[in-house]
């Protein structure tokens, strides 16, 4: 039988159909410097531009390997579009992603979003763009699956307020915080319908600011929990959810929010998770964005030895734990892939392979 193409290997991952060999690839942001370098951009271009965004993305994915093109890139898109001010270090030859220098709304009673926002919030600032990039990788990379993906409305509300006022708000002003979350939760709806109806294949719902080391599981439960529900109920299969760090005490009620499939982090115990979530789940993750594929000290060898860790610890798709960090070793990272593709024929839990390997029992 012939090799899958990514687009097929990752969409029958989604449809629970059996594989030829494990996917490698994510729902966050992944560009690659060494893409990058060999289409003569400089970092801060890809984020500014339509043809750069999709074209950085298609030759980090083709480059190595990777079964999903994943766009966009940096987190700064709706708060932009909001009123905030962005920064893109154009000067700077270093890697620095767009930040919100300052905010313009410092206190939960300055934040009024209207209904005008939600349903112009597609032609504000950058955010025309992303669909624009979505049919350009739809037409010039129909062999990738296409990823998009939004925030939560927490960590979304923590772009536009400061997170540490935003966390102790949660105790001091709970009914002002869950008003506002309402309301960041209808524009995160519309723009992932927005984001779907340009051709994404997949999206990713990423909450990396309601981990179990920032908030209690019982805030998670009363206070996010119906939100991140809400959201992924409005949106199309297939559909993930992510949340970084701490996730042990929060991955049965992740996988209740109604996604198809659940990302966690490096500091989630996979072989932990997958006893409490069962063989059925399709669970993705957790490699170490930097320590794998980019620190320095760091050895093929030891590259290698991390993918088969992950792969053992029950995972149906190799992920990293977060964006991957775009300045990697290229020796480590096609070891990694390599590594995944080889080590991975045999079936995952909820999933088969097309050679006649069966499921977990």
């Amino acid at each position: 039988m012939a090799e899958m193409s990514g687009y097929e290997r990752v969409m029958r991952t989604f449809g629970r159909e059996p594989v030829d060999t494990m996917p490698f690839f994510s729902g966050m942001g992944m560009v690659l410097q060494p893409a990058i370098k060999k289409l003569g951009y400089k970092f801060p271009q890809v984020h500014t531009s339509a043809e750069k965004l999709a074209r950085s993305g298609i030759e980090s994915a083709r480059m190595f390997n990777l079964d999903s093109v994943v766009i966009p890139y940096d987190m700064c898109w709706e708060s932009e579009a909001l009123g905030n001010k962005i920064s893109l270090y154009e000067d700077s030859e270093d890697i620095l992603y767009p930040t919100i220098p300052n905010k313009n709304w410092t206190e939960l009673d300055q934040v009024n979003i209207t209904d005008n926002d939600i349903e112009t919030i597609m032609s504000r600032g950058r955010m025309q763009l992303i669909p624009e990039a979505i049919k350009i990788v739809k037409k010039e990379a129909p062999e990738k699956a296409l990823g998009a993906w939004q925030l939560g409305p927490f960590t979304q509300m923590g772009q536009t307020i400061e997170l540490d006022k935003v966390l102790k708000a949660v105790f001091k002003q709970k009914a002002k915080v869950e008003a506002i979350l309402d309301r960041f939760t209808e524009m995160i709806i519309e723009i992932g319908k927005s984001l779907q109806a340009a051709g994404a294949d997949f999206i990713t719902l990423r909450e990396p600011g309601v981990a179990a080391d920032l908030i209690s599981p019982k805030t998670f439960k009363e206070i996010i929990k119906p939100r991140l529900t809400r959201i992924l109920d409005a949106w199309k299969s297939p559909k993930v959810l992510h949340i970084c760090g701490s996730t042990d005490s929060l991955i049965e009620m992740m996988h209740d929010c109604g996604a198809d499939a659940l990302s966690v982090d490096i500091k989630n115990n996979l072989i932990e998770s997958r006893k409490k979530l069962g063989d059925n789940v399709l669970l993705f993750g957790n490699f170490d964005v930097f320590a794998l594929p980019c620190k320095a000290e760091t050895t093929v060898e030891q590259a290698v030895a991390g993918m088969k860790t992950n792969i053992d610890g029950g995972v149906d798709a190799v992920w990293p734990g977060c964006d991957l960090w775009p300045d990697i070793k290229e020796e480590n990272f096609r070891a990694m892939e390599q590594t995944v593709r080889e080590y991975g024929r045999k079936a995952s839990p909820a999933l088969g392979r097309t050679d006649g390997g069966s499921l977990k029992k």
